[in-house]
């Protein structure tokens, strides 16, 4: 049987992850530097991305060692620790380009993730909202946290709000928490990712940056 892949060609969606694949870093353990944390809490997010841990539990620990701090950091975070993974302003604009939709989807924050998402004119951007009080972080979220199957709920109900069939569809991510979109979507790919997320899915990249994602697809 001869494996079909999504072509520039037609309209299609691309999903990817935000921490260490559309930028560089983890805004989270970023966040924690801060505090003199970065290392507690870098040591909990890299467990929870290899899959060793439960994801929504994972981030309710690391945020609430967030408590008490001001607000004003997560804009330093921003201009002073992200840098986007090589290729990626290369990936979008070209998929923007042949009509393709590009969101966002993240366990972290809606802080940096609707900054990046204004900034590369993304379509669509989903993740976690900090609970602000008094200009500090109280440790916890609103709402429901982002977690796995949000994501991949999230992938198959905007490419049907797209009109655009599950076999157009990419994902992308480096994480655990990435696999159940990265299987449902027509062409899922681990992006310099962890061990079990790179024996998990169809596609690994491994070396180089984002853009390399175009040699995967047909057209």
């Amino acid at each position: 049987m001869t494996y079909q892949r999504p072509t520039l060609t037609q309209p299609g969606l691309l999903f990817m992850d935000m921490d260490s694949t559309l930028i560089q870093c983890e805004c989270i353990d970023e966040i924690g530097a801060f505090l003199g944390l970065k290392a507690q809490i870098a040591e909990i997010t890299e467990r929870a991305m290899r899959g060793e841990l439960d994801f929504a539990a994972s981030l309710t620990q690391r945020t609430q060692l967030l408590a008490g701090l001001d607000a004003g950091i997560l804009e330093r975070v921003y201009d002073e620790c992200i840098e986007l993974t090589d290729g990626a302003e290369l990936l979008i604009s070209t998929l923007h380009q042949h009509g393709w939709k590009v969101g966002l989807v993240s366990g972290g924050f809606t802080y940096f993730t609707d900054k990046l998402a204004q900034r590369l004119q993304l379509d669509f951007s989903r993740a976690n909202v900090l609970e602000i009080h008094h200009n500090k972080l109280t440790g916890g979220v609103i709402g429901d946290i982002v977690d796995a199957q949000t994501k991949r709920r999230c992938l198959l109900e905007q490419a049907d709000i797209f009109g655009i069939p599950l076999a157009q569809t990419v994902a992308i991510g480096d994480g655990a928490n990435d696999l159940p979109m990265i299987h449902a979507a027509g062409l899922g790919i681990a992006f310099h990712a962890k061990p079990k997320v790179v024996a998990e899915a169809p596609f690994a990249i491994n070396t180089g940056g984002l853009d390399e994602v175009l040699t995967l697809l047909d057209g």
